[in-house]
């Protein structure tokens, strides 16, 4: 199996876009929804405004262009194509940052902290940036057998780190890129510099401890989330592929999917461009309807939910909670991270920081990396 690393470009065809506006032209829509609101799911009339946009307004090609302005790459790893960025600093011993990202997200997710964290005021803030997308995400492969879950991945963001000469490195992550970026500081702990996430999970402790209102709230949110939001799980994790169907025929099936995951997510006041403006949340759409990976990347629930074992991790830890994401208790995460250096309850965000809040994350991860580099 090759090793080489070589430059790759994004390039959809002509006759894609054609294709999806041609379909966002001739949808068979449901009846309205029975409440006036989210409660049971995408309202009808936003997502004929969103998909009229899509159609008539968005444009992937200046997307595309931004997104090909990042240096790029492809490399074989485990018999798998990995599509990622790796954008240097041009300061000289910039602390190499591994970012994983998660469902519904994308490399395209964290442009908007690429420049400060590799071009920062201060170079002893820099960083070297690489950001892969999970196999079966975007210009990954699609895995075509099982085992594609949370340890394979982090054996596979190991190895692509060597493989780029990095022999120390840090590494970050949300949502399914926060248990892969947990997963490294058990398997990898000897080569990480220290780990930052998003979402971090752990279970109770055997002994009883005291929990803070604040702890008692995410407790909570937890439960009304698995009560009221977590059917997209259910359904990712056990019959993927039958989902798929509609996935990867109609590109306003995989909007919804979407969106809904983006509104509820977010922290706003039910406007969900005061979190996400449509275009961002177009750059997603497109990206998993342009690769047709709604159903490959919804087959990660079905490699990992519930089955990602909650190893001790022993490498320096950084947590920033925000208010709309998940939140365990402190003690609960404190006996499974066991040296945790940073902890911070932010008082606005939700699940996407780095489109929501790109500054507040960026200023984390160097107030966090700064005295473990």
């Amino acid at each position: 199996m090759s090793q080489d690393v070589t430059p790759y470009r994004i390039a959809i065809q002509d006759e894609a876009l054609a294709d999806l506006r041609r379909r966002l032209s001739d949808v068979r829509w449901p009846d309205a929804e029975t409440t006036g609101d989210w409660s049971q799911g995408v309202p009808l009339h936003y997502l004929q405004e969103l998909s009229t946009h899509w159609a008539h307004s968005y444009d992937w090609r200046a997307t595309e262009k931004h997104l090909n302005s990042f240096p790029q790459f492809r490399t074989d790893i485990d018999g798998l194509g990995i599509h990622f960025l790796h954008v240097r600093s041009p300061h000289p011993g910039a602390l190499p940052l591994l970012i994983t990202h998660g469902w519904p997200g994308s490399v395209a997710e964290f442009t908007d902290v690429i420049g400060p964290l590799t071009e920062p005021e201060n170079p002893a803030d820099a960083f070297d940036v690489v950001i892969p997308a999970l196999p079966g995400y975007g210009f990954s492969d699609r895995p075509q057998g099982t085992g594609w879950g949370v340890e394979r991945i982090a054996g596979a963001w190991a190895e692509l780190m060597r493989r780029l000469g990095y022999e120390r490195y840090a590494a970050h992550g949300g949502d399914w890129g926060s248990f892969v970026t947990a997963q490294l500081g058990h398997a990898d702990a000897d080569r990480l510099a220290a780990i930052h996430v998003t979402m971090a999970f752990a279970g109770p402790p055997e002994e009883q401890v005291e929990l803070t209102e604040r702890d008692q709230a995410g407790l909570a949110r937890v439960k009304e989330f698995m009560e009221r939001e977590s059917g997209y799980s259910a359904i990712q994790s056990t019959r993927p592929q039958t989902l798929g169907y509609g996935l990867a025929d109609s590109p306003v099936a995989q909007l919804a999917w979407i969106a809904e995951k983006y509104w509820t997510w977010t922290d706003h006041d039910g406007d969900l461009d005061q979190a996400i403006g449509r275009d961002r949340l177009l750059d997603t759409a497109s990206l998993y309807w342009l690769t047709n990976t709604g159903t490959s990347s919804a087959r990660l629930y079905w490699e990992s939910h519930n089955r990602v074992p909650m190893h001790q991790i022993a490498v320096p830890s950084g947590i920033t909670i925000f208010p709309k994401d998940a939140r365990m208790p402190r003690p609960w995460i404190e006996q499974r991270f066991t040296d945790l250096r940073h902890w911070n309850d932010a008082d606005r965000g939700g699940h996407f920081p780095a489109i929501e809040q790109p500054d507040f994350l960026v200023d984390e991860l160097r107030t966090f990396f700064r005295p473990l580099r």
